[in-house]
């Protein structure tokens, strides 16, 4: 059951299958219903999660091992251990779940889909938060996607394990059940009537989007990949004719003080004037102030430059969990511990867009793009996604990665375009559609025209005020009520 949920979110061809998803937690709430025992619930949910979570990230052994030089047996004990933890999550909820169960399926099959959602929101957001794979994703090109501009991808997850839930009981001949699952079924039927468009036409804007691809045991090199970025990169921001040009999370690979003498003018001479603008990713920073994973954006009149820093950042890679210096130092990774930029930073206007950047896998986190739409005259008419899957070789990961970008775009009736060192740079339309790519792993130019958008969607607008509390509310209030009736048919 675990083994096979990975595949759910890139099944063919990368795209997502959400029917596999369904099977997936329909066999889980199967076994934990016939489960003798809350201890055993318990250990099913966990090794479950245990085995789903390994498959989803396994692809970070290529990162510790093949680039950060880490023990390969260590490596493989460190990604289990994460899943392990993570895992936890899970295995609380399926042995509340196996405390709520009973006759009354209605009682049962709302309850799993609450605790369940309350384990996927625990994992992405507590302590940092790791949400990658997540149930939501399996259902961008499915019936529930009609739900995705209302819920997002936490509520769609939770509308899919109560699908799951219900069909169970549906089969043990609950009427309850059967209504609801009915309910659902007429509803992913009607979904491309349902369908309706919160946001309007604001324009269009032609692009650039870079992508290097160099090799990432190479990228901070002297003697190869640092010359390379700056000699490839340089003569593509010199060339490019659209209204914007885009490059590649920390596509030039030193800090602005470090550059070869006159780079750093010659890059804002190109910029200085005219109709172009560029977003560049760029390491900023020095040994007093510390350092920051930033994007610059070069453009008439902006002296100094743009500038947006990264906020989210990635355990290990860019800050230092407390007391894991002893592991990080046994990792070879030319990135240490970063400054967190604000949530929530002003946009990049240009030619009458609003350009919203997010670096690498901060796109994973919606809550934290939504608070960028509190002011609707302000929001985002275009997201900006950065990134360098490189770390991960040519693996799902850049699939996954894709998914979670096509998810923010719907969530949020927002282009997204994608600019990254090795794969997938895209253009993402307000619907989720791919418009746009590159073949990845080849370094190459995208010229797309992107059209902004501007309104504001159902989950933008309360996540944006409230942000994940509304589901988290609902789901702690429906257990509530679940335990409460529990107690009193027990009295």
């Amino acid at each position: 059951m675990g083994a096979a949920w990975p595949f759910s979110t890139v099944f063919s061809h990368g795209e997502p299958n959400w029917l596999l998803e369904i099977a997936s937690l329909t066999a889980l709430v199967i076994v934990l219903q016939a489960t003798t025992s809350r201890r055993r619930a318990i250990r099913l949910g966990w090794i479950f999660a245990t085995i789903w979570l390994c498959g989803t990230f396994w692809w970070l052994y290529i990162s510790m091992h093949t680039y950060a030089g880490l023990d390969p047996i260590l490596t493989a004990v460190a990604i289990f251990a994460l899943a392990a933890a993570l895992g936890g999550y899970y295995a609380l909820a399926c042995g509340a779940f196996w405390l709520l169960r009973g006759r009354a399926a209605c009682l049962a099959s709302l309850p799993f889909a609450a605790l369940w959602t309350m384990a996927e929101m625990a994992r992405g957001t507590w302590l940092t938060g790791f949400g990658w794979g997540a149930v939501g994703y399996s259902h961008i090109d499915g019936p529930l996607a009609t739900f995705i501009p209302w819920l997002g991808a936490y509520g769609v997850g939770a509308l899919a394990a109560w699908l799951a839930a219900a069909l169970v009981f549906a089969l043990r001949g609950d009427v309850v059940s059967r209504v609801a699952l009915l309910t659902l079924v007429v509803i992913g039927l009607l979904s491309p009537y349902l369908a309706g468009s919160w946001s309007a036409p604001a324009g269009n804007l032609s692009v650039t989007l870079l992508q290097g691809n160099i090799p990432q045991d190479e990228k901070f090199q002297a003697g190869s990949g640092v010359p390379l970025a700056l000699n490839w990169y340089a003569e593509q921001l010199a060339q490019s004719k659209t209204e914007l040009i885009v490059a590649p999370e920390t596509a030039i690979p030193l800090l602005p003080a470090d550059l070869p003498p006159l780079y750093w003018d010659a890059l804002q001479a190109r910029f200085s004037s005219g109709a172009q603008a560029a977003m560049v990713g760029f390491p900023m920073g020095d040994m007093a102030q510390g350092y920051t994973n930033s994007v610059l954006a070069f453009a008439a009149q902006r002296d100094p430059v743009w500038r947006y820093d990264k906020h989210h950042l990635v355990p290990f890679g860019e800050f230092i969990p407390p007391l894991f210096k002893w592991f990080t130092r046994m990792m070879n990774i030319p990135l240490g511990d970063f400054n967190r930029g604000t949530v929530g930073q002003e946009s990049f206007e240009w030619k009458g867009q609003r350009l919203a950047p997010n670096i690498c896998y901060e796109d994973l986190f919606g809550e934290e793009l939504g608070v960028r739409f509190l002011d609707p005259e302000l929001a985002p008419t275009i997201f900006v996604n950065v990134s360098n899957i490189g770390w991960f070789g040519d693996s799902v990961a850049i699939d996954q990665h894709l998914q979670i970008s096509r998810m923010r775009a719907m969530e949020f009736e927002r282009p997204m375009i994608r600019a990254t060192n090795t794969g997938a740079t895209v253009v993402i339309d307000h619907t989720g559609r791919v418009s746009h790519s590159l073949p990845r792993h080849t370094r190459g130019v995208l010229d797309a025209t992107v059209q902004g958008r501007t309104g504001i969607t159902p989950y933008a607008w309360w996540v944006a005020r409230f942000g994940l509390w509304p589901i988290w509310i609902v789901a702690i209030a429906i257990v509530l009520v679940a335990t409460r009736t529990r107690r009193m048919r027990s009295d």
